[in-house]
């Protein structure tokens, strides 16, 4: 597959989010505040005083300090505990006179406060009241840090003052806003030294300190560094370059950082993740280009850490056989000159689907090779005697011409319509739930499932396999042209051309540059069935406009994709048991 890229999109007005920054802590500007209130409710109570330190790199670049007017007066027991009056705070300027100084003073900081819920709550509540958008700064949390790192033995809870003491701050609080502050940067700095040796070494990983993630695999986020910020595949391998787990996204190492977070919740991934000594990526052009390449790496390298995608020769296919007297068979390729379904993730699966045509069509379910007419007559089975069979292995003087139809049936049912096969289920449903056999009418309705998803898949399948050359155009946010060229159902190329940018030129270039497709024998694709399926949902998509094609892609109107959410048999089900319930 050859990938074009004629630009990427410019992200105007774009605020990276707290876990895309990518700053070491030590570039990181801090403006450590403290608030003192009225009360702990924004509701009812009023800001009293605001007090930050600003720090970078350990080193204090400035102070802020204003007791606040709340414009009510301090309770008598706030007054005990802060010191602050209403008559200290009776001539300072109001709040809408001091935030509007703070905010550009903190302004492209990291807000961290200890019980930050508290003070950062009180500040937007102040800002949403005089009108002012929030300026979305990103917020550290000491509380949660220090639940992470500093153990019971060491201190018995978690307060501003036990931490304090903990870390030994120059500064003792005291319930003033500008003290309690300067109390907090020392216990940053302490924080920030145990969790460093944590593997916390950027600014994105402070947003997940705090999470029970064991220290052997967040010392792995190193691993992330310098993946780019893009839509691809990325490659985790562990010793001697094995390609451990493979997997995709539209931003590489957003996804990839996530590995080391206590969002990651599966055991075997965290295993890799402990193993994993690499992680390689892939940008591609397009997500479809991402999704086909991943796909086609499990299957190349079959990662131990993938479930999915990995044994496409596992699929089976089932097949009318080509012989006088057909019958079906699970098979694990296609032959040119019989009708197929399929593919079928499992042989069960496979064989679900031929119980269900033989639910409905007298097919004969003997293996033996039969001539048209037989030298000698067999000897007929128990299911001649049924009448589903019209047992064409005792003709002796001429063909069984009745067994033709039959065949016919089936081939019809296989590559056509199958409303004969889903009626003559959904009559057989509903006269056993009528009689209240519910467990019976769950496996006829497990067969009818396999087998309309099974056909349905082949329909989808065969006139995008016929095509030995498809190209499709689907407009990009951007205002460009995402283009695919398909050859019989694989992806041969992809591009994405500039806002404003002709199409046509990069149209022909993709055409001539394309892989080389053999053609396949239809309905099998000449990719991984998971792959043509990922290229038969994006042209099916949405804006997708055809460009050319050199052989028809259409697909029946009455096919089996039409029955294949069973909503028209739970209607004929519906109606058998009203009629045929007892009154």
């Amino acid at each position: 597959m050859t990938s074009q890229t004629s630009s990427s999109a410019t992200r105007v007005g774009y605020q990276p989010s707290f876990e895309e920054l990518g700053t070491p802590l030590h570039d990181v500007t801090f403006v450590v505040v403290d608030l003192e209130t009225t009360g702990t409710r924004t509701t009812d109570s009023g800001i009293t005083e605001i007090g930050a330190v600003k720090v970078r790199g350990g080193e204090v670049l400035g102070e802020f300090q204003s007791l606040v007017n709340p414009g009510r007066e301090v309770p008598a027991f706030v007054a005990r505990l802060t010191g602050i009056t209403t008559a200290m705070v009776a001539t300072a300027p109001a709040i809408d006179l001091v935030l509007p100084s703070f905010l550009e003073w903190a302004h492209g900081s990291v807000l961290v406060a200890h019980n930050a819920p508290f003070d950062v709550g009180f500040l937007k509540a102040a800002a949403s009241g005089l009108g002012y958008p929030w300026p979305g700064f990103a917020v550290v949390d000491t509380v949660p840090l220090a639940r992470r790192v500093v153990l019971r033995d060491e201190a018995p809870n978690h307060k501003l003052s036990t931490l304090a003491n903990l870390f030994h701050a120059q500064v003792v609080p005291e319930h003033r806003a500008l003290a309690d502050a300067r109390a907090t940067v020392d216990v940053l700095h302490g924080l920030l030294d145990r969790l460093g040796a944590m593997g916390v070494t950027h600014l994105e990983d402070l947003a997940t300190a705090a999470d029970p993630v064991p220290p052997d695999v967040r010392r792995k986020r190193h691993l992330a560094d310098g993946l780019p910020e893009a839509p691809g595949v990325y490659l985790f391998k562990g010793p001697r370059d094995e390609v451990l787990y493979v997997g995709t996204s539209t931003n590489i190492r957003k996804r990839v950082r996530s590995y080391f977070t206590a969002a990651e919740k599966r055991r075997r991934i965290t295993e890799m993740v402990r193993i994993a000594q690499e992680v390689t990526p892939v940008v591609c052009a397009t997500p479809l280009e991402a999704a086909v390449r991943e796909l086609r790496l499990i299957t190349e390298h079959e990662p131990r850490y993938n479930r999915r995608s990995k044994h496409p020769e596992r699929n089976t296919w089932v097949r009318l056989t080509d012989e006088p007297y057909p019958r079906l068979s699970v098979v694990r390729e296609v032959r040119a000159g019989a009708p197929h379904i399929g593919p079928f993730g499992s042989r069960r699966t496979a064989q679900e689907a031929v119980d269900a045509l033989h639910d409905a069509l007298p097919l004969r379910q003997c293996s033996l090779r039969l001539a048209l007419v037989s030298r000698s007559p067999g000897s007929p089975c128990a299911l001649a005697g049924m009448g589903r069979c019209s047992a064409p292995c005792t003709a002796v003087e001429a063909p069984d011409t009745a067994y033709a139809a039959v065949a016919q049936a089936a081939a019809d049912a296989l590559t056509g319509d199958p409303s004969p096969v889903v009626h003559a289920l959904a009559l057989r449903i509903g006269r056993l739930a009528a009689e209240e056999r519910f467990e019976e009418a769950g496996l006829v309705t497990g067969r009818l499932r396999a087998y309309v998803q099974g056909a349905g898949r082949a329909q989808r399948l065969a006139p995008l396999a016929r095509c030995a050359e498809l190209v499709a155009a689907r407009p990009t946010a951007a205002g460009g042209w995402e283009l695919v060229v398909v050859r019989h159902a694989r992806l041969a190329a992809t591009a994405v051309t500039r806002p404003g940018e002709d199409p046509l030129p990069v149209v022909d270039a993709l055409r001539a540059t394309a892989e080389t497709v053999e053609a396949p024998v239809a309905p099998a694709p000449a990719c991984h069935p998971e792959e043509a399926a990922l290229v038969i949902d994006w042209l099916e998509s949405p804006e997708v406009r055809l460009v050319h094609t050199s052989d028809p892609w259409a697909v029946p109107v009455r096919s089996a994709l039409s029955h294949a959410d069973l909503a028209g048999v739970s209607g004929e089900v519906r109606a058998q048991i009203t009629t045929m319930a007892p009154c």
